[in-house]
């Protein structure tokens, strides 16, 4: 596997702290963010660089793998099993041992991967790297199964993604990750989402929260109105009397539930009554003569 510089990636150094790390990724990650570069695939390969150096370096244990090992960071347990397993080897010959150094080093590696070093003895499979990816949904694409097409490390691939998925949730798909050493099982990958808000519907876990206009003489008189929901119109009755900020419950008119075919949410609508603006003289006398009632 070609090394990577994650730090380089990043443009950051390597004592840069947890919060730099995090604002020097999102900052990048809105630049080659896919949907501001179409078809790009340089960009599209930068974008997936930037979540692998995220996925490393904000993971403390996985920051001190990579600053030691370096691509082979996700194999840190091997090798330190593999080194202790020498050490103990070359103290019961009765020879000394003080870590590895120089040709010793590669020759270790070597044994680990299958390299042609004279000293090689192991060739061990191993499970490759996982990969990371982001994909941005909005509302509408989350709320129903569907499918999509992600470029991974410069290969297609067709995924489903299924109705409900959350902002900031995590999948993994088995064997996309990158080929495992000496044949080794293929690493994973995780997907996470991310759902832009909508400007009418409100997600609140599996339920949508909306707000609607309702004139105020359908407030007092009651009345009838027709709304929009995200699985299409319904007629709503608008009893006499109803006050501002009343809220009414549209039970299994919400958000599907993850993995979970046909449950939903519920609807939830906050009547907004709208007060009539710049009254005529009739209209005025008329709330007049109601007032002295």
């Amino acid at each position: 596997m070609e090394y990577i510089d994650y730090y380089k990636v990043l443009e950051i150094k390597k004592d840069s702290s947890t919060d730099d790390i995090k604002k020097a990724y999102r900052k990048l990650a809105r630049k080659y963010h896919p949907d501001l570069n179409p078809n790009n695939e340089e960009a599209n390969k930068k974008f997936q660089q930037i979540n692998e150096a995220n996925e490393v370096l904000s993971d403390p244990e996985k920051r001190k793998k990579y600053d030691r090992y370096g691509k082979d960071w996700q194999h840190a347990d091997q090798f330190d099993a593999q080194q202790q397993r020498q050490s103990q080897g070359r103290g019961r010959s009765g020879g000394g041992f003080s870590g590895f150094g120089g040709d010793d080093f590669s020759d270790f590696f070597s044994s680990m991967f299958g390299g042609g070093g004279s000293r090689s003895s192991s060739r061990s499979p191993f499970k490759g790297q996982d990969y990371s990816s982001e994909l941005s949904l909005n509302l509408i694409d989350a709320y129903t199964t569907h499918k999509q097409t992600l470029t991974v490390n410069g290969k297609q691939v067709r995924i489903t993604i299924p109705a409900g998925v959350e902002n900031g949730q995590k999948i993994k798909l088995t064997g996309y990750g990158a080929p495992g050493p000496n044949n080794g099982p293929a690493g994973d990958l995780y997907i996470s989402f991310n759902i832009s808000e909508h400007p009418k519907f409100k997600r609140k876990g599996n339920d949508i929260h909306i707000q609607e206009e309702v004139d105020l003489y359908t407030a007092i008189l009651g009345g009838e109105k027709i709304i929009e929901t995200l699985n299409g119109k319904v007629k709503l009755t608008i009893p006499p009397g109803t006050q501002p900020d009343t809220t009414l419950r549209l039970k299994g008119k919400g958000f599907p539930i993850y993995k979970k075919e046909n449950l939903f949410g519920d609807l939830y609508v906050k009547w907004q009554v709208k007060l009539p603006t710049k009254l005529n003289t009739q209209q005025k006398e008329l709330f007049e003569q109601l007032s002295k009632l």
